[in-house]
């Protein structure tokens, strides 16, 4: 069994159980929604206030577009994924850059054959990081397991075979996470026959490698746009659809760049698609991911990022919205 480098003998290994035996117990098909009510009703952030910068136009290790990004809480810093330089869009190879909280570059680690990159998570260990990522690319480019690994600055590893990572969802054939810090959750996105669907764990779970029942899992609603992120504070979930303006990417009025609320207990739109206007006069200005972090004031941000830039110098540019309802 290949292992990835760095964990304890606790988070490795294949999880074959979890979400699918307990649906199969309640009499339930992946594909069935559940709407569990178990997690507690929280504040919710208001998609329609304004949004401030965090920085623009900042550089990464390779000049292709960043895909998500993830904070680790403890230690201060921000991880971009991007698109490896000079690979194949179905090949799922990763630049990790990793930087702080002014966008500036700090170290790389590249990931081959992991995934699409759409989502990730940066958990804080000791005084370094866990990433927490898709692993085993299909032939598309995503990927078919969850895998955490430790960050490592200017190295390059291969992904682990599937067998040898995680998937907590029974029959799942795509897996991608996002981390919420507040509340202590993870969120985990995967697909099946029957379409995406969304299931959310205690990050415990991830912590220790142990899975069982999700605490909620239902299928993704319908949100026309085409995807670029997700994460969850809360019992809210936020999904982020849109494009890159055309052509040669020049500003052209606000763009189609919508964030999305659900309801993790009903598995329905609370609010919007709402369009937001962060960046709007940044050239290309693709969104591309979504997170949560809180200050140490206490201020809780979801992030919302955009590949801006032109072609062949492509930077990362993140933007936050705070106020809560």
């Amino acid at each position: 069994m290949n292992r990835t480098p760095g964990l304890p003998l606790s988070r490795r290994g294949l999880i074959r159980t979890g979400a699918g035996a307990s649906l199969a117990a309640l009499g339930l098909g992946v594909g069935a929604q559940t709407a569990s009510a178990a997690v507690a009703t929280t504040k919710r952030f208001d998609l329609t206030e304004p949004s401030y910068d965090l920085f623009r136009s900042k550089d990464t290790h390779g000049a292709r577009v960043q895909q998500s990004f993830a904070f680790d809480w403890v230690n201060k810093f921000l991880f971009v994924a991007t698109k490896r330089t000079d690979s194949a869009e179905s090949a799922g190879d990763l630049c990790i850059n990793k930087m702080d909280f002014d966008g500036n570059y700090i170290s790389y680690m590249h990931l081959n054959g992991f995934g699409h990159g759409v989502a990730f998570a940066a958990l804080p260990s000791g005084s370094g990081t866990d990433l927490w990522i898709e692993c085993a690319a299909n032939d598309n480019g995503y990927g078919t397991a969850l895998t955490p690994i430790r960050y490592t600055a200017n190295t390059t590893l291969g992904s682990p075979a599937a067998s040898a990572a995680y998937r907590p969802i029974s029959g799942a054939t795509e897996y991608t996470c996002s981390v919420d810090p507040v509340y202590q959750r993870m969120i985990v996105r995967y697909n099946t026959s029957a379409g995406k669907r969304i299931a959310v764990y205690p990050l415990s779970a991830f912590q220790t490698g142990s899975f069982g029942s999700p605490l909620v899992d239902f299928q993704q609603p319908t949100i026309s746009g085409t995807p670029q992120g997700y994460t969850l504070y809360g019992s809210y979930m936020y999904y982020l659809t849109g494009d890159a303006y055309p052509g040669d990417g020049t500003p052209t009025g606000d763009g189609n760049s919508y964030v999305t609320s659900i309801d993790i207990n009903t598995g329905t739109v609370e609010q919007g698609p709402v369009l937001t206007k962060a960046g709007s006069t940044l050239q290309y200005r693709e969104p591309e991911g979504l997170a949560i972090y809180r200050t140490d004031a206490g201020e809780a941000r979801l992030f919302i990022g955009f590949a801006t830039g032109v072609e062949g110098d492509r930077r990362s540019s993140i933007f936050y919205k705070n106020a809560l309802v």
